[in-house]
């Protein structure tokens, strides 16, 4: 009877999680790639790298979307590793769909970062449809403030409403074509395609950015390439260096939570 009993509560155990189980499986996976530094004037080579720490506030901002689940940095950063892809200017769409296939993710998102030299800074991304190859419509977000937290939550918002993602139907997933040596299984590859999806010639519409009237949360430019060499040195394993500049960051931008998540990651060791 004892027995009995465990077995049938093992049974309902397993009945009320697997819905749940499954309704998070049937979510678009997106991914997020490195942005590239395409600035200009004579301070452009200083935004080198700045694209690593721009990706991350944009898969944190995303990953606040309930109807998707977005590929964690880390796993990005050791499939382009892996695929010597670490340099910039590396990402064409046909690579992303590449990228896509081996992480299991139904749309990857990529772009690039722009700064004229005169205080106005440009993003532009993209969303291609690993199944369908399908491109969405271009987006380009400007700013003439220094507020980068600003403009990524903007082109955050911009990149969900344009790709118009609905969760999958449960059921309808499949195995991805291949998974990377030394990477663990990848989700299960979807054929959801992008509703309303404009050629990739359209002409990209664009959204000025208004200043942030909280202070408090103004992450500026610099703040941010701070960001992006902690990112950096993380993954080339320098954890001293790495503690140091994220403790820099904190100092100079309280309160986030990605980057108190690093520091007691790497106090920890």
């Amino acid at each position: 009877m004892r027995r009995f009993v465990r077995a049938a509560l093992t049974l309902a155990s397993v009945a009320m999680v697997a819905p749940a189980v499954a309704e998070a499986q049937a979510k678009p996976v997106v991914a997020v790639l490195y942005f590239d530094n395409n600035s200009i004037g004579k301070d452009a080579r200083d935004f080198d790298g700045i694209g690593k720490g721009l990706a991350d506030m944009l898969i944190t901002d995303m990953s606040q979307n309930a109807n998707i689940r977005v590929v964690e940095r880390e796993r990005v950063q050791a499939l382009l590793t892996e695929q010597n892809l670490v340099k910039a200017g590396t990402i064409d769409p046909q690579t992303a769909i590449r990228l896509g296939k081996f992480m299991g993710a139904q749309y990857m998102v990529y772009g690039g970062f722009m700064s004229n030299g005169q205080g106005t800074y440009v993003l532009t991304a993209r969303a291609t449809n690993v199944e369908t190859s399908v491109i969405s419509n271009p987006i380009r977000i400007t700013s003439k403030g220094d507020d980068v937290l600003a403009l990524m939550n903007d082109l955050s918002m911009k990149i969900t409403n344009e790709m118009k993602l609905p969760a999958l139907r449960v059921g309808d997933a499949g195995a991805s074509s291949a998974t990377p040596a030394g990477q663990p299984a990848a989700a299960p590859a979807t054929d959801v395609k992008v509703a309303d999806a404009k050629p990739a010639t359209a002409k990209p519409a664009e959204v000025r950015v208004a200043k942030s009237e909280s202070k408090a949360r103004k992450m500026d430019i610099k703040t941010a390439m701070l960001y992006s060499k902690a990112l950096e040195e993380a993954d080339a394993g320098n954890r001293a260096k790495s503690l140091e500049l994220f403790r820099q960051v904190d100092a100079k931008f309280l309160d986030y939570a990605p980057v108190k998540k690093q520091i007691d990651r790497l106090s920890r060791g």
